[in-house]
């Protein structure tokens, strides 16, 4: 069975912004009420979210791969990796950097990404081969500006020779968000070293990076593989140029 993977994603992601927008900002949408799949705390927001994209996905007979429930086999082609907020503590906090993040893929391939950061209303989607788009205009990354270069940096204290590197190191506490910022041009680089992220939070991402015409690779600059697992943990690179790839690889090289 083929799907609409825009319209399904698209409705998906209204269905919960719906749920959730009068929760932003509030103590009870960051009330701790479980563990995930990983072993980190699920949020109140994150429950009601979750349940909401599940409940449509089961129809579909599809696998779903969520940061909270973890992995659902239901024998299908098709594998959704969803993470309904990422940047959920953005959101409990009243921070307005958060967004939903849903990649399909078949058998082990891609074939669909979409971002949708629900405050600025930004939907952003990539399918391999055909490009990236935010509102259905085609994105790429910007030209590099040598000097001028503005990344978003995620170290537990390591590889700080990178911000002598550049102009700009910013923090956005989303890196769904920020790959589509790197996407769209608003970034020339997203890169996060703490062994932290995992597929749920990237999926998407990666796809409309790449189709965007990004380079991501792990830290040793080889290509970012994307498990279909909710639990596995990775480092990113993400970057607009070559260049920047080169001198960040350097400070991840020289460092003991």
């Amino acid at each position: 069975m083929e799907f609409e993977w825009n319209a399904i994603a698209r409705d998906i992601a209204l269905d919960v912004e719906k749920a959730i927008l009068p929760l932003f900002g509030t103590r009870k949408a960051g009330e701790v009420i479980g563990e995930n799949a990983s072993g980190d705390t699920t949020d109140y927001v994150d429950r009601v979210s979750e349940d909401i994209v599940l409940s449509r996905l089961e129809p579909l007979g599809v696998n779903v791969i969520s940061e909270e429930i973890g992995t659902i086999d239901r024998g299908s082609d098709y594998t959704v990796l969803v993470d309904p907020v990422d940047g959920s503590y953005n959101f409990t906090a009243g921070i307005p950097v958060f967004a939903f993040s849903f990649a399909v893929f078949r058998g082990d391939k891609p074939v669909y990404g979409a971002i949708y950061e629900f405050l600025p209303k930004n939907f952003y989607e990539a399918i391999p081969g055909e490009g990236a788009f935010l509102n259905g205009r085609r994105i790429h990354v910007r030209k590099p500006e040598r000097g001028k270069e503005a990344l978003s940096f995620y170290t537990r204290g390591r590889y700080t020779g990178i911000i002598q590197r550049v102009k700009r190191v910013r923090v956005l506490g989303a890196i769904a968000v920020e790959l589509s910022y790197l996407a769209r041009g608003s970034l020339d680089g997203v890169i996060d070293v703490r062994n932290y992220v995992r597929p749920t939070d990237i999926a998407a991402g990666v796809l409309i990076a790449r189709e965007s015409g990004a380079i991501v690779t792990d830290e040793r600059g080889g290509d970012l593989e994307v498990h279909l697992s909710a639990t596995d943990r990775t480092n990113l690179i993400a970057v607009n140029d070559e260049y920047l790839l080169k001198i960040i690889l350097e400070e991840l090289e020289n460092e003991p």
